[in-house]
């Protein structure tokens, strides 16, 4: 993963603002990433119901909070107050907060330190003193201030002046408000945030998409030193439950944002939450990991080829570990109690944060992790306690030769698979007669061509056996799964099971021919901003938003119109020879600061890249060869600076020969 290097961006540290507040990250509701610029009073409070009767409450979520949209678009004559929208909020701001208070509750507002907001109403600049005041009047607790229609505002100093200046408007209220810088990451807010505000946003805009999530993870890694007691990196609000990404990813969006001690506000309608979503927003255990005390922000500890592993140290001495797949197939990732920074013990136990199980381990933390998936640990030095609990295991599935996309692996039918389980034991306890089985879909073969028994499993020391799996002729198309389980002994009759599963896809290759890889059906399809779309731009959120591909004022009836960061995958099945495309920033960003990079994969070997390129660039023409490749990946990369980046494939062009 390639972030920000944290040393060439940081001055002298900054002294943390001194308002007593959010000493450790903020937990609420925010309504923008669920209903825009549909908020109403009747939401904030059905809402705030919500958190006392599901038990959001008690689990620590306490801020209510109102994003754009909530005022009329002039401000009151005789006062230059802001004036609630009555139709939206008829008891006023006034009104909803006292029945958010009433519940022991909080209520937050939302403003921008521009002329406007984003959605284009009226603007605090210039109108700090009047509307801080106001704010404190109506009993607001919390204000999230964005960075929209900012007068030209382009320095580090013009930004820090204008936030400052609702700093100290807030303070001569003498009310407590949290203060939430929502300045995108431009200025790099981490450096100076912490004088300024209780928390300051470190990107642009989180999307419901698996590529936003990972961009935003790569690029809070690095901020680790900024975040304190009262003073916290803000990665942007929580997505969890929108629809967008499968409940994996949900997960890994939660575990990362507790573990970055970043504040927790639901971005989803609650009235509608799933008992999946429920469950990772509520979770005990990695809630505890974000609030604690101590407020530190994880360190990453390693990063190796898309898997990381964080340590976040506990206020009791603990050291939570956070085990991060951000690529596309489950992999084993550990690492060990020393590296993560806890003193040597006889033994550690791991509580298992998602799964709220205890193990034992002589130093090992090791898992294997599902694709885009985290699996978090509470390590604790155990002493004489250790054998109370089970050793900790993991049993990996090591498929080396296999193209990866889509989670999945890419197989042919009546072609063998070699397949190696290794089942280890991690724990100062012994495994004794472990027996590994493997399964797949009815008809498909499964040949053992070693032991999978063993008599006793010793710390760190495998049980290793190789498989060969074929999928029979005529299998079609789809999805499959096989699965791996183990069963081994540990005290005197108890039996453990645990299992990894493995998906594989089995594809339909593209004819002879040449093609427009816009009338292909992609594999898979990972985009920053709305969805991947066939020849047009990007646009905006909605899917078929774009207009006509154009770069640099050339227009193109075909191709792919993209946000970075995007990922497109396509089968190739090893029939095909080169792709041909234009590629540039769409003319619908012209002006824009937007800049992009254009790069194409076959089996993961770069093959073609356009360089850095900007909205000002003329589209630059680029030839791949793919022969034999089973799998093209097509990878717009934000160069870091997610700003509108919306990138064309233009005119691009697969040709294959069988």
């Amino acid at each position: 993963m390639a972030g920000i290097t944290v040393d060439s961006v940081r001055p002298a540290p900054a002294l943390a603002l001194d308002n007593g507040l959010a000493r450790t990250p903020p937990m609420g509701f925010n309504d923008w990433n669920a209903f825009g610029c549909n908020v109403s009073e009747q939401l904030i409070k059905q809402t705030a119901d919500f958190f006392v009767s599901s038990g959001l409450k008690a689990a620590g979520y306490q801020y209510v909070n109102i994003d754009d949209c909530w005022m009329t678009h002039t401000r009151d004559p005789q006062t230059g107050r802001l004036v609630p929208d009555p139709v939206k909020f008829p008891d006023g701001i006034s009104g909803t907060a006292d029945y958010v208070h009433s519940l022991g509750l909080k209520l937050g507002i939302y403003e921008d330190a521009g002329t406007a907001t984003c959605a284009g109403y009226p603007g605090s600049l210039g109108h700090e003193t009047v509307d801080a005041q106001t704010f404190a009047d109506w009993g607001v607790d919390y204000l999230k201030y964005d960075n929209c229609n900012n007068a030209g505002s382009t320095t580090q100093q013009q930004y820090i002046t204008r936030y400052t200046t609702m700093r100290d408007a807030l303070a001569a209220t003498g009310r407590p408000i949290v203060y939430s810088l929502c300045e995108w990451g431009v200025n790099q807010p981490w450096t100076w945030g912490a004088d300024v505000g209780n928390l300051w946003r470190t990107t642009g805009d989180i999307s419901d998409n698996w590529n936003s999530l990972k961009s935003i993870i790569e690029q809070n890694l690095p901020l680790y030193p900024d975040a304190k007691p009262g003073a916290f990196n803000d990665p942007d609000m929580l997505e969890v439950g929108n629809g967008g990404m499968t409940d994996t990813e949900y997960r890994t969006h939660f575990a990362i944002w507790s573990m970055l001690s970043a504040p927790l506000l639901i971005g989803t309608d609650l009235r509608k939450a799933s008992a999946a979503t429920m469950a990772i927003l509520t979770n005990k255990n990695l809630i505890a990991v974000d609030q604690d005390p101590l407020a530190k922000q994880a360190v990453p500890i390693s990063d190796s080829d898309g898997h990381v592993v964080l340590a976040k140290p506990l206020s009791n001495g603990d050291m939570a570990v956070a085990l991060y797949n951000e690529n596309d197939v489950a992999a084993r990732i550990g690492t060990t109690a020393a590296a993560a920074g806890l003193t040597k013990a006889p033994a550690y136990t791991e509580l298992d944060l998602w799964q709220n199980t205890t193990t034992e381990t002589a130093g090992t933390i090791s898992a294997v992790v599902p694709a885009h998936g985290t699996v978090v640990y509470r390590i604790a030095k155990a002493g004489a306690t250790w054998s109370a609990s089970p050793p900790a295991t993991d049993l990996g599935i090591d498929l080396p030769d296999a193209a990866q996309t889509a989670s999945q692996l890419l197989v042919k039918p009546d072609q063998p698979i070699a397949v190696t389980t290794n089942l280890t034991d991690h724990g100062r306890a012994p495994a004794t007669e472990p027996a590994v089985t493997l399964t797949a879909p009815a008809g498909w073969g499964i040949a053992i061509k070693s032991s999978p028994t063993g008599a006793v499993l010793a710390t760190d020391r495998p049980l290793t056996t190789q498989w060969t799996v074929t999928p029979p002729a005529g299998t079609p198309p789809g999805s499959y799964q096989f699965t791996a389980t183990a069963v081994y002994g540990w005290k005197a009759g108890t039996w453990l099971t645990t299992s990894s599963t493995v998906s594989f896809l089995i594809a339909t290759p593209p004819a002879a021919g040449t093609h427009y890889l816009s009338d292909l059906t992609w594999l898979s399809a990972n985009n920053d901003w709305g969805p991947v779309e066939k020849d047009t731009s990007n646009g905006e959120q909605p899917a078929g938003d774009g207009t006509t591909i154009t770069i640099n004022g050339a227009t193109y009836a075909k191709g792919l119109g993209t946000n970075a960061p995007s990922e497109i995958d396509y089968y190739l099945a090893g029939a095909c020879d080169s792709v041909t495309t234009d590629v540039g920033i769409d003319d619908e960003k012209d002006g824009s600061d937007a800049d992009a990079s254009f790069q194409i994969y076959a089996d993961g070997k770069k093959v073609a890249d356009s360089g850095p390129m900007t909205a000002a660039d003329p589209a630059v023409h680029l030839a791949a060869d793919v022969t034999g490749a089973q799998l093209l990946r097509l990878v717009v990369d934000d160069d870091g600076s997610p700003d509108s980046d919306h990138g064309d494939w233009a005119g691009a062009q697969l040709t294959c020969q069988s």
